[in-house]
């Protein structure tokens, strides 16, 4: 049997790519601009995501994503058995941090943003639950190739928390760490984001080093990471 796939639906789902933070809702023309497709095929192909329920179409003509990608949003979730025990995690470091929390995993030869928790007040960095960005040289980047991958960008294990600030963006900067699970396998990365203007002095200080190494122990832990492999790892 082959594994060539099947064009239009490739199509049709590249379409669905084109939807991102800040173009929600987006016209026939800016659709074929973006896809690379003539207007004709993306009009037959949202016709047929329109009926579906994956996008819906305004009386402007304008079309957004539907119902039926939440809905296999949140079975995503459910499907990893994740949600109860890691969100509730980033809610409590990012109120007690009042930075932005995420938990990346690897995606695809990319990282992806599965969930996350803002803080209630103050200036932040924004980016959705969702959102694949690539496998910089981000802290979180790192994490990902360094423990997930095996890149060998280290020549040995760094300390804990790594820090980056300015890889992405000169106005921000990020701490990650390696999170754990059953059989003690990497899983993921747990952040902490924000302004640089805040977490260099903090890194700097290391103020916020502690409470993160203690989120992480705790999280791999409820994941199913040994306690001898977490007291090694995070000291905790």
């Amino acid at each position: 049997m082959g594994n060539d796939g099947v064009v239009a639906v490739e199509k049709a789902l590249s379409l669905l790519d084109c939807f991102k933070p800040g173009a929600e809702s987006q016209s026939l023309a800016t659709l074929a601009q973006a896809s690379g497709m003539h207007k004709t095929t993306v009009y037959r192909l949202m016709n047929s995501l329109e009926r579906m329920g994956y996008v819906v179409r305004s009386q402007s003509g304008a079309y957004s994503l539907g119902h039926r990608v939440l809905y296999l949003g949140k079975l995503y979730e459910q499907s990893f058995h994740l949600s109860s025990v890691v969100e509730p995690a980033l809610h409590a470091l990012a109120a007690l941090t009042k930075e932005s929390a995420s938990y990346y995993v690897h995606d695809n030869g990319q990282r992806l943003c599965l969930f996350r928790a803002e803080p209630s007040e103050g200036l932040r960095e924004t980016r959705l639950a969702g959102t694949t960005l690539p496998l910089d040289d981000t802290a979180i980047g790192q994490v990902i190739r360094f423990w997930g991958l095996g890149e060998q960008i280290y020549d040995e294990p760094p300390a804990l928390p790594l820090f980056t600030a300015g890889a992405r963006d000169v106005h921000t900067a990020a701490f990650a760490i390696p999170i754990f699970g059953a059989g003690d396998k990497f899983m993921a990365a747990l952040t902490l984001s924000g302004p640089a203007s805040r977490l260099c002095p903090a890194h700097t200080t290391g103020e916020l080093d502690r409470v993160q190494l203690d989120a992480a122990a705790d999280l791999s832990r409820k994941l199913g990471a040994s306690a001898a492999f977490c007291e090694r790892l995070y000291g905790a």
